[in-house]
């Protein structure tokens, strides 16, 4: 539900309720004012309430918390944001066949952040890109100094995204193929509470990357790679992931037309912190010096650029909807990692934003 101008001054009040397998339910409302009138200056205060289902790690999840976030975009149409949000997490619903590590990461937790966000768009159409390019950073501090809560660390992630037309020699106009390319790359580094004499905790369960879907690096599981406790996707506190695809239109279809032939190939790579991957350190609310988190971390980010990434490749039906990008894909692994979870065959994604 959508309510706009409540005051007269251009403010607007959303409110959003849904449920699903995955997400069992979520509730959010967000209400966005403009400052001084300005459009390009806006301040929003909002909420959320899910539980969401994660087989791939053997439980549910339950949030609840709000944030308050100022979004200001420049003329050439960047957008940047800064916000605060307060967060009550609960890793509940453990499956009978839970890991250690799961298990030990159950419970409540309270995480208090600030966040920075820049994006510029330049592609000419984000859920279907024939050219241009996009590069968007998010960066999340958590628990440290005045923040509060019983969660630390720094998060930071970054994508690109880029595309170029194909001609075909001898036609006149576009022709609808493309070229496109993306990456992705994330770092989650361990920070202690408060101002640091006591320490800094392992990453949770809940604030690792998770790679591996439809979404991102297609032919394999949602959570496929990275580290694993049995059967249980663990995340990782580094992760990089690449593609490359080219968009083909249908046969005697036109380049207007939002369907495409797609051909792709994707791989990346998620580790964790070696510390952090057994269950009887995670489960001891072991602290951490800054020395051995460094030096965790600058190993987690070599392994990263060692050895072959897990890869797959595959063709696929692309339709673009102006709210959403629907695929659905044929996926072969190439390379599968030990324990990482590929899937061979079809696979349907949904969503806003695909790598």
């Amino acid at each position: 539900m959508l309510v706009r101008n409540i005051f007269g001054g251009a403010e607007f009040l959303s409110m959003n309720a849904s449920a699903g397998t995955r997400t069992r339910s979520a509730y959010s409302a967000e209400f966005s004012t403009p400052i001084n009138s300005d459009p390009n200056l806006r301040l929003s205060l909002d909420g959320l309430a899910s539980s969401t289902h994660k087989p791939w790690a053997s439980h549910e999840e339950l949030l609840k918390g709000g944030g308050l976030r100022l979004n200001w975009a420049k003329e050439n149409g960047d957008r940047f944001q800064v916000g605060y949000s307060g967060t009550w997490r609960q890793l509940t619903g453990l499956a009978a066949t839970a890991s250690p590590t799961v298990r030990g990461d159950a419970g409540d937790s309270v995480k208090s952040a600030i966040t920075y966000l820049f994006q510029r768009e330049r592609r000419d159409n984000p859920m279907l890109p024939q050219s241009g390019y996009m590069m968007k950073t998010t960066t999340e501090l958590a628990g440290w100094g005045l923040l509060g809560g019983d969660v630390g660390f720094s998060k930071s992630e970054m994508e690109i995204a880029g595309a170029v037309p194909i001609p075909i020699p001898g036609s006149k106009g576009p022709s609808g193929i493309s070229i496109g390319c993306g990456l992705r790359t994330g770092l989650l580094y361990s920070l202690p509470l408060s101002f640091g004499l006591s320490g800094a905790s392992p990453s949770r369960l809940n604030d690792r990357f998770t790679l591996g879907g439809p979404t991102d690096v297609r032919g394999f599981s949602l959570g496929g790679l990275g580290p694993r406790d049995g059967t249980d996707a663990l995340g990782g506190d580094v992760f990089a992931a690449g593609s490359v695809n080219m968009l083909i239109p249908l046969p005697r279809v036109g380049p207007d037309s939002p369907f495409r032939i797609q051909l792709f190939a994707n791989g990346g790579r998620s580790v964790a912190m070696k510390n952090q991957t057994k269950s009887n350190d995670t489960a001891s609310g072991q602290r951490m010096t800054a020395s051995s988190v460094l030096k965790g971390m600058l190993s987690a980010t070599k392994e990263v650029g060692t050895g072959l990434p897990s890869i797959a490749a595959g063709v696929g039906l692309v339709y673009a909807h102006p709210v959403a990008r629907f695929e659905l894909n044929f996926s072969l692994p190439l390379v599968t990692r030990e324990g990482e979870e590929s899937r061979k065959g079809l696979q349907v994604g949904v969503g806003i934003n695909f790598l």
